[in-house]
């Protein structure tokens, strides 16, 4: 799947978000909610925003944190689980936590 179909793919999934944005941003595309910035859809992947909170759930699923350049971790945005990745509603939970994470 190409990036840019992958990105149509994951706006289709959260089309109940409403006021969603976009913006390309470092090779991929930033998904903002107002002024907050809470996703990251790079090379074929969607990363959230996480906290000491949210984050138990990804690491679970053997999700790994965002590592653009391979050389550093964003331990804030880990790669959401494909399974909830491909469940709409489900994926609108997840993103809409990740739009209230603190930290």
């Amino acid at each position: 799947m190409s990036d840019t179909s992958f990105l149509d793919f994951v706006l289709e999934q959260l089309e109940d978000v409403r006021g969603l944005k976009v913006r390309a941003m470092f090779g991929g595309h930033g998904l903002y909610l107002g002024a907050i910035f809470f996703g990251i859809v790079h090379k074929g992947s969607l990363y959230l925003r996480t906290d000491e909170a949210s984050r138990g759930a990804y690491v679970k699923a053997g999700s790994r944190p965002f590592n653009p350049k391979g050389r550093q971790e964003l331990h804030r945005y880990y790669e959401v689980p494909s399974e909830v990745l491909e469940d709409a509603d489900e994926l609108v939970t997840w993103a809409r936590r990740a739009t209230k994470t603190r930290g």
